[in-house]
């Protein structure tokens, strides 16, 4: 009777992750080819658009880019310049210094010529309160605006101030140590001009400074990186953005708009609550309390991604610093199935009920439980010599195959679209990770998010820490509560 009990449970199990494993292959298929056709239409529409005549034209919609800084001292003058120098008609820059305790503050009153200014500042949604506002008594740094404000523990809370201080309708979110390419407005602006039906979101590919050549603010060389985990990362990044998202923009489910690169309806994120301090994973929860919105006042919506890379961030280096970040990654998705379990299959919200909200449950939240179950699994019946060593073998070929064909097209893709890198050997070079990703690189990935899992379920406080930068030209470490 145990035996047929054992058998049961056994064959159960099997034919759950045959059709598990099946929904994957099927789904990645799926996002390849709507990433490949995508990818050519943006090739098209990118040659169509005139965007002399966008810059040129009195009706092209004003934006406000928001960068929070905390501690950011040494690359703060270069950032912020890299910002102002951004190729677009109508913006402002808005920098929230989140309670530095080093010299952001001092470097850029005395770099922009600074003064206390009265500003007429409406919280529409909640943040520490704003010490101060600075502007420049200099005309050439006139679409700058400085936030002097209390330390919220969280870029969140900082964006919020932010918004609350924008002039206009449509606002970046990006962090002030990211670079951007001169024409990222002009590029991230085109969807909300081109739908019919309103757009709330768009992104872009994010790529890894590291190893890139910058000079003054600006990316002079684009290099894959050469230390190892970044590396990953890069990979991971093309993968994600080129063929995950791009595919997702083509079925309008979109899970996530990324908080290094975002251009959001100001108007919808208000209407939403705003950015949520006490969340882990922030970006994703405001961009499905967006859409929850649009659902519940039944009004259509897109949110679209742009197959191009528009900002180079810097990935860390340290697996202290990786493990951290990705600790929290894992925590905040957990977090965010707490606070919005009730979207899932509800018909009431459409593609995020029925789309969005079920591949983030089945392939994201569970994929590292169910692996971790499977890896034990097979330890199980190898030992008790219940494996069918030919079958397995085949599964794992296949499986190992698969994610190495993924991974090459993503990078296919993304050197079809835009050859950043100047030779394809560069690009080759990344594909050669795609074959040692899933033995190195992959079970940091879920150990970490099965470590932010019970660091959310069993409460463990969290400390932001220190993000260990090298920056572009020497090694800084700066105590950042935004990473």
């Amino acid at each position: 009777m145990q035996n047929i009990t054992w058998q049961f449970f056994q064959s159960l199990y099997e034919n759950a992750m045959f059709v598990y494993c099946t929904a994957i292959f099927m789904l990645y298929a799926l996002l390849a080819m709507l990433s490949y056709v995508g990818v050519l239409n943006y090739k098209r529409k990118r040659v169509l658009r005139d965007q002399v005549s966008l810059v040129a034209s009195p009706l092209t919609p004003g934006i406000s880019v928001i960068a929070p800084a905390f501690n950011e001292g040494v690359t703060i003058i270069y950032n912020v310049r890299s910002l102002l120098t951004l190729n677009y008609p109508r913006f402002e820059v808005i920098i929230v210094n989140d309670g530095s305790t080093d010299d952001t503050l001092t470097k850029l009153i005395a770099e922009f010529e600074l003064v206390q200014v009265p500003y007429a500042y409406y919280q529409q949604i909640p943040s520490q309160p704003v010490k101060a506002f600075y502007k420049s008594t200099n005309q050439a740094y006139a679409k700058l605006l400085v936030i002097d404000k209390i330390n919220g523990k969280s870029k969140a809370d900082a964006v919020n101030a932010g918004i609350n201080a924008a002039h206009f309708n449509y606002f970046l979110n990006t962090d002030v140590d990211c670079i951007l390419d001169p024409k990222t407005l002009l590029k991230l602006i085109q969807p909300f001009m081109d739908e019919e039906v309103r757009v709330i979101a768009t992104g872009a590919t994010l790529r890894m400074v590291n190893s890139c050549e910058v000079d003054a603010g600006m990316i002079t060389r684009v290099r894959p990186p050469r230390e190892l985990l970044p590396r990953f990362q890069e990979v991971e990044y093309i993968r994600s953005f080129v063929l995950g998202k791009t595919g997702w923009s083509m079925m309008n489910a979109v899970p996530n708009v990324s908080g290094g690169l975002g251009l959001f309806d100001k108007e919808i994120v208000i209407k939403a609550g705003g950015y949520d301090p006490a969340s882990f994973g922030e970006d994703m929860d405001m961009m499905i309390r967006m859409a929850a919105y649009m659902c519940r006042e039944k009004e259509p919506y897109a949110i679209r991604y742009v197959p191009e890379t528009l900002c180079w961030t810097e990935g860390p280096s340290t697996l202290k610093i990786y493990g951290r970040q990705r600790t929290r990654w894992g925590r905040g998705l957990l977090q965010i199935f707490g606070s919005h379990f009730k979207i899932l299959f509800n018909p009431k919200y459409k593609r995020l009920g029925w789309i969005v909200f079920p591949y983030n449950f089945f392939f994201e939240l569970l994929a590292p439980i169910i692996e971790t179950v499977g890896i034990l699994y097979y330890i199980y019946i190898v030992v008790t010599g219940k494996i069918n060593w030919e079958f397995a073998l085949i599964l794992l070929v296949f499986i190992y195959t698969y994610s190495i064909l993924i991974t090459t097209m993503a990078i296919c893709w993304d050197k079809i679209t835009t050859s950043y890198y100047k030779t394809w050997k560069e690009a080759a070079s990344l594909c050669l990770m795609a074959f040692i990703e899933p033995l190195l690189y992959h079970p940091l990935v879920v150990f970490f998010a099965l470590k932010g899992y019970c660091y959310q379920l069993f409460g463990k406080k969290h400390s932001w820490g220190n993000m260990l930068r090298k920056g572009f030209k020497q090694q800084v470490a700066l105590p950042s509560p935004h990473k």
